[in-house]
């Protein structure tokens, strides 16, 4: 699928990175977060500022250098929907806070243009790598930039080096491995031209913040609903604590413990229980799940349920079940979990 402009010169950049140019990459973020290079691709691409003309001429400066390499790129592969490495939830949240904080600062006008350009460009997109007219192209590549020139240099780093944070150092090599080089360098080398005209017109500082309504009808509304919907918001942030552990388990004992569960699944009898040996088996992986992460991220999990589980539940389900069985079971859990403990990484 198609990112337009903004990916391709996001590939540019790091096929640059990958032929030792990185050096000359003083002012434009780098590859993006939700795909192993297109990352930052809206603050990679700095491009035109408020001053149409000479960043619009740059803009076709660059597409004459860097066309050719669009059209090489696949814009269908599915990489560009993964994580540019390591899968780091809470850091890519990171990255995409000074995303929205540099869009925050941008020019709405210029913001709303760019919208725009992108939203024609994504009509004009054809041929089997999905790649827009060159015309779009341009008019994508000069619209980015006059966002980006919109923003003070410092906020336009500051995506750039988070996005760097959580992008592989093996992307750009590979990403170039996937284009003809010379294609990709000469793309590179209009692209370093292009950032320089958008920095010559760069503010150096941010528009006025927001004027925030206060007291109005929508206002209460939104309190009234975040009064009702916080605790489920809560529940959210548990769920996440989740996602992170989930991430850091030994992928081998994932595989393991799925695959007991599969099997527990088909030995369910009218009462709903698995049977006995499935039954173990699947406590045994769901230990040794646990046993491969460490104990910090194990009891962020624990401490997060605490926080959105009402304290009469326990003692609720304990009322519905035999006493003496869920002592039992409870004995038997506290022996598992030291286990479980003392082997844990």
């Amino acid at each position: 699928m198609v990112r337009g402009a903004r990916k391709a010169l996001a590939v540019g950049v790091a096929v640059a990175v990958a032929c030792g140019l990185q050096k000359h990459l003083n002012f434009v973020p780098g590859p993006r977060h939700a795909a192993p290079v297109a990352a930052a691709a809206a603050s990679m691409m700095m491009a035109p500022a408020a001053f149409a003309d000479e960043i619009g001429d740059a803009a076709k400066k660059l597409g004459d250098a860097s066309y050719s390499f669009a059209k090489e790129v696949d814009w269908n592969n599915g990489i560009f929907l993964q994580a540019p490495g390591k899968f780091q939830p809470l850091e890519a949240l990171k990255a995409i806070d000074k995303m929205i904080e540099m869009g925050a600062a941008a020019d709405p006008k210029l913001l709303k243009d760019a919208a725009e350009a992108h939203h024609k460009a994504i009509g004009s997109i054809s041929g089997p790598n999905g790649v827009t007219s060159r015309a779009d192209w341009d008019a994508v590549n000069a619209a980015i930039g006059r966002v980006v020139a919109s923003v003070p240099k410092a906020k336009v780093m500051a995506v750039y080096d988070s996005v760097k944070a959580i992008t592989d150092p093996g992307v750009p090599a590979y990403m170039k491995s996937l284009v003809n080089g010379p294609d990709a360098e000469k793309a590179y080398q209009g692209f370093l031209e292009f950032k320089d005209v958008v920095e010559k017109n760069q503010v150096a500082t941010a528009g006025a913040p927001a004027v925030v309504p206060s007291g109005d009808k929508i206002g209460e509304a939104a309190k009234a609903l975040s009064d009702a919907s916080y605790p489920f918001i809560k529940t959210l942030k548990a769920i996440d604590k989740m996602i992170v552990m989930g991430a850091k388990m030994d992928g081998n004992l994932l595989k393991a413990a799925a695959e007991a569960h599969h099997k527990a699944i088909g030995s369910i009898d009218a009462t709903g229980v698995t049977s006995a040996a499935d039954y173990e088996a699947v406590n045994a992986a769901i230990g040794r799940l646990v046993a491969s992460v460490p104990k910090t991220t194990v009891m962020d999990v624990y401490n997060s349920m605490a926080g959105v589980v009402d304290s009469s539940v326990p003692n609720n389900l304990f009322s519905k079940v035999n006493p003496l069985d869920a002592v039992a079971a409870a004995k038997g859990f506290y022996t598992f979990k030291d286990v479980v403990e003392a082997s844990q990484r």
